[in-house]
């Protein structure tokens, strides 16, 4: 679990506002996709760019990041170094991760179970404003049997567990390229799932967090790595996620004159 420093109003102002640029110059780029890499054609997915309403969350948020071995950290120097650490010190966010390497929605986990289980555990006292729920490229293997209703039920407990906290799901992104064919079915189907809840999906897939140009600087394909975000990976990915993130969120107003802690 990371705490970061709470910002100040004007300085988290500063930092969206970085991040905002951020997000149009990685889209400028995306248009041009000089690295494009041929890969087995994506079924509906312009229905993968969701219209999901803003999340509204306070400047101070807490945010559990849950997933498989990228949230957990894998491959980086030591596993803090991972994106979902790096996300709250980009965004002024106290951060706490919850990632079970080799884990998915239908698969265990080394060190713990399946999603759906992980999640229905989760200490409901956490309150988290906002969840972000990762991946997992571990399901390829046993997709498509069961997958949806394992989707669904993973889902259906964390609105038990936190019923008031905004939902992002965070899709797969490729270890490898070209993207595995049931890879780039499963984010098509995780991306109408969150749709059909109005929650925010964001898809490193379809916006190409990950391509031919970038991939030896973002993948650590050694016996070490195994084909996880090395250190440089980690940090770039929480880049892109706090660009991503920071186009979705509506920061909650403080009312004029209002001590800065009144609910």
């Amino acid at each position: 679990m990371t705490t970061p420093d709470r910002p100040r109003t004007a300085r988290l102002r500063w930092v969206f506002a970085g991040l905002a640029v951020a997000v149009i110059a990685v889209a400028v780029v995306a248009v041009q996709r000089p690295w494009a890499v041929p890969t087995e054609p994506l079924a509906n997915a312009e229905d993968r760019v969701i219209a999901a309403a803003p999340l509204s969350l306070p400047e101070d948020a807490t945010v559990l990041v849950f997933g498989d071995s990228w949230t957990y950290g894998s491959a980086a120097t030591v596993p803090t170094l991972g994106y979902a650490y790096r996300l709250g010190g980009l965004l002024g966010w106290t951060t706490l991760v919850d990632g079970v390497r080799g884990s998915g929605y239908l698969k265990p986990g080394i060190d713990g179970p399946a999603f759906g289980e992980r999640i229905a555990d989760l200490d409901p006292t956490l309150d988290p404003d906002l969840v972000i729920v990762q991946g997992s490229i571990n399901d390829r293997v046993r997709y498509p049997s069961g997958y949806e209703d394992a989707v669904n039920a993973a889902w259906d407990a964390l609105a038990d567990v936190y019923p008031a906290a905004s939902v992002v799901i965070l899709g797969p992104a490729p270890q490898v390229l070209p993207v595995e064919a049931n890879t780039a079915r499963m984010d098509s189907d995780l991306a109408a799932l969150a749709a059909a809840r109005g929650w925010a999906y964001i898809s490193p897939i379809h916006e190409e967090w990950i391509t031919a140009a970038n991939y030896a600087d973002v993948i650590d394909t050694s016996d070490f790595g195994r084909d996880h975000p090395s250190d440089a990976g980690h940090a770039y990915l929480a880049e892109r996620l706090a660009a991503s993130l920071t186009a979705l969120v509506e920061v909650a107003p403080v009312s004029a004159g209002a001590p800065a802690d009144a609910p």
